[in-house]
């Protein structure tokens, strides 16, 4: 399954599993909720995965930096401050927010699957490889920046 590694642009597998969430809203019994209060509360936690993606966006363009995922290995600079302090992967914690999000907007509880299957999806084919290109291009920076800040939160 090496294969898959680096290969599939992160946006696209939210954009996918948003499908599949929704696919699997329509299956399941939902949560009786207000449309009213289903926005509200789905607007604010997307609202907070895209001012976390933001933050990070915003990190490595200060840096100058690349922002492409699949090709890791032009990655310029190692960014370890504003948000990298807190999480190693901001953008993906912020897809996985507004995935959360989507699921509170679909009120189903079968949708919750969506945003775990993004978080071992994105850890296994993602970042595993991409930390592999880290320590090799940054060395011990980035290998003490990873016993400092966990990959999540």
């Amino acid at each position: 399954m090496s294969y898959l590694e680096n290969r599939i642009p992160p946006p696209l597998v939210a954009i996918l599993i948003a499908a599949a969430m929704w696919f699997l809203a329509r299956f399941g019994s939902a949560v009786e909720i207000a449309i009213g209060v289903r926005l509200a509360a789905a607007g604010l936690v997307a609202l907070i995965g895209l001012a976390v993606m933001g933050l990070g966006v915003g990190a490595f363009g200060r840096a100058r930096t690349t922002l492409n995922p699949v090709k890791i290995d032009t990655a310029s600079a190692l960014v370890t401050d504003g948000i990298f302090a807190h999480t190693r992967n901001p953008m993906y914690l912020g897809m996985t927010i507004i995935l959360l999000g989507w699921a509170v907007y679909l009120a189903a509880p079968w949708s919750l699957i969506g945003p775990v299957a993004f978080v071992l999806f994105m850890t296994r084919f993602q970042i595993v490889p991409e930390e592999r290109v880290l320590a090799a291009k940054f060395t011990s920076t980035y290998l003490d920046y990873t016993r400092k800040v966990r990959r999540w939160v």
